[in-house]
């Protein structure tokens, strides 16, 4: 390692998406070598937490996105990351990018120098096929698993053993969440290292899109718990944290999230969605938001039980919007659910549905 120069600059890619006319892919430029969440210890999971936190962000580089269109033409566009280290691509596509009928990812290549010279990692964009007329939006912190972190310095530091101290794969998934979500979006094999320009990733029969009040240092933390576990893959919406108010206001979490899901349900005008979330960051208040501007676009939401205290008012007004709008409206403590709050959801008239029956059923017992 270069002491006096530090760790080579590296680019870390963010699951992306497109449309047929756009293209959503961000990455962040750091001096950090690769997370390692395969090795054991409790003093190398505590090293390789605090260096996801630890690391150093680089301003001002250029980084190039490369792609091979559908005609088999290269496309390419520069930006330059901002002073967070972060670069966000929003390119119009131009020309013929329908969709394929069934839902896939496409791999594009991210090149940039640092002193070593060209570099290059790859990025992989989700595209929802013609066939997705559904599609999931979820939350990961105890909708899927425990993070530690809601949002605030106290709840970082009352879990800082779970946080900085367990490997992936010793986190707790949440009850049933492997099987109801596998079941609705369909399993999600591993596709071993991305270390590989044009190795595309397995993609579930309905996209799946998560957005959650996490930093982005989880990043990588929460891909790995997904593989591991074998979660639907998605583009991930996580949170910039700063040491202010805007970051940890208790309103934030819900503002995050209601504009995550405005922007994916203005990219996907033809699709209909499912919402997943809890009863502990808001989740119920913004969805309920959502509902209300988009009342026929919503196919059910599902809010686990988490927290096991009253509803606030807005709470409450949110969940009433919500019935009033006529769409489905599960709460339960796990996803132990049945065939009466799917039909009514509009899900089982297809087989999926009726996947989804039978193994929560069966987990049920």
């Amino acid at each position: 390692m270069d002491f006096i120069h530090g760790k080579p600059i590296r680019v870390q890619p963010y699951f992306g998406y497109r449309t047929h006319q756009r293209l959503r892919l961000s990455a962040r430029a750091l001096r950090a070598g690769t997370p390692d969440f395969s090795r054991s210890g409790r003093i190398q999971a505590m090293r390789t937490m605090v260096s996801q936190f630890a690391s150093r962000e680089v301003p001002d580089l250029a980084v190039t996105l490369d792609l091979e269109r559908p005609d088999g033409k290269r496309f390419s566009h520069e930006a330059v990351t901002d002073k967070e280290g972060f670069v966000h691509f929003d390119v119009a596509l131009e020309g013929d990018w329908a969709h394929t009928g069934d839902t896939r990812w496409e791999v594009v290549s991210l090149g940039w120098r640092n002193r070593k010279g060209g570099q290059s990692a790859p990025g992989h964009i989700l595209s929802p096929g013609l066939s997705a007329d559904l599609g999931v939006i979820s939350d990961i912190d105890d909708t899927i698993v425990e993070t530690g972190i809601t949002g605030s310095v106290r709840a970082v530091w009352r879990n800082w053993r779970r946080v900085l101290a367990q490997f992936p794969e010793e986190r707790i998934a949440v009850p049933g969440v492997d099987l109801f979500y596998n079941a609705l979006g369909g399993a999600n094999e591993d596709a071993g290292e991305d270390g590989a320009v044009g190795v595309a990733l397995p993609a579930p029969a309905r996209p799946f899109f998560y957005v959650s009040s996490s930093p982005w240092n989880l990043y990588s933390y929460l891909v790995a718990f997904k593989r591991m576990r074998g979660l639907p893959l998605g583009p991930i919406a996580l949170r910039d944290w700063g040491l202010n108010r805007t970051t940890f206001g208790h309103s934030s979490h819900g503002t995050h999230k209601s504009e995550a899901i405005a922007r994916i349900l203005r990219d996907y005008p033809q699709m209909r969605f499912a919402l997943i979330g809890d009863d502990t960051q808001g989740d119920l208040t913004a969805y309920g938001a959502v509902v209300e501007e988009n009342p026929d676009r919503i196919a059910a939401v599902f809010i686990r039980k988490a927290a096991g205290e009253a509803f606030t008012e807005g709470e409450l007004a949110a969940k009433s919007a919500i019935e009033g709008a006529g769409v489905p409206l599960w709460m339960g403590e796990d996803y132990h659910t049945g065939e009466a709050f799917l039909a009514e959801a509009g899900l089982a008239g297809d087989g999926d549905a009726r996947q989804i029956v039978e193994t929560v059923e069966k987990q049920a017992d």
